[in-house]
C-alpha cells in the first residue's frame, strides 16, 4: 500500500480478496483500510466459509492483511519523521503538492472553459486527475483518520 488512504480493494490483500472472495471483498472493498477495517476484514476472513475461502487461501490472506497493515504503519511513521524534522522543505513538501496539483487543475479548467484553441491530450488530464485525488485521499484523509483516532481515545 503505497498510499496509505487508499481503498481496501486497490491494496495486495483487495486484490487477493477479489479472486479468492469476492463477497467478503464486496462487503468492505470501497473501504479505507484503517485499523477498525482490518481488524473487521480479518474476522471475516478467518470465519469464512472453508468451501469459500480454502484454509490455504486463509493464510495467504491473513499474510497480506499483516503486510499492508505493515506497510501502512511504515508510511505513517515516515509522515511522523517529516513533521518532527527540523527543514522546512520536509514540512512542507506534501502541501506544496497539494497546492500544485489544485493549481494546476484550477488553470486547467480555466484553459478549457476560455474560448481559446487550446488542447490537453487525455493521457495528461487523466494522470492530474489521479495524482490529485490521491494526494486529496493522502493529505485530507490521513489528517481525518487522525482526528478520529484521537478523538475516540
Amino acid at each position: 500500500m503505497n498510499n496509505p488512504k487508499k481503498k481496501l480493494k486497490d491494496t495486495k490483500l483487495g486484490k487477493f480478496l477479489s479472486e479468492k472472495a469476492p463477497k467478503v471483498l464486496e462487503s468492505v472493498g470501497e473501504l479505507l483500510p484503517t485499523d477498525g477495517v482490518l481488524g473487521i476484514v480479518k474476522n471475516l476472513i478467518e470465519k469464512e466459509d472453508p468451501k469459500v475461502l480454502a484454509p490455504e487461501d486463509k493464510e495467504t490472506a491473513l499474510k497480506l492483511l499483516d503486510q499492508d497493515m505493515v506497510e501502512m504503519q511504515e508510511t505513517s511513521k515516515r509522515w511522523i519523521s517529516d513533521m518532527s524534522s527540523d527543514s522546512w522543505l520536509s514540512k512542507n513538501t506534501r502541501p506544496m503538492a497539494l497546492i500544485f496539483l489544485t493549481v494546476s487543475m484550477v488553470l486547467l479548467i480555466i484553459l478549457d472553459s476560455v474560448n481559446i484553441s487550446f488542447t490537453v491530450n487525455t493521457e495528461w488530464v487523466d494522470l492530474l486527475k489521479s495524482l490529485l485525488i490521491t494526494v486529496y485521499v493522502a493529505y485530507f484523509g490521513s489528517r481525518g483518520a487522525e482526528k478520529w483516532k484521537a478523538i475516540s481515545k
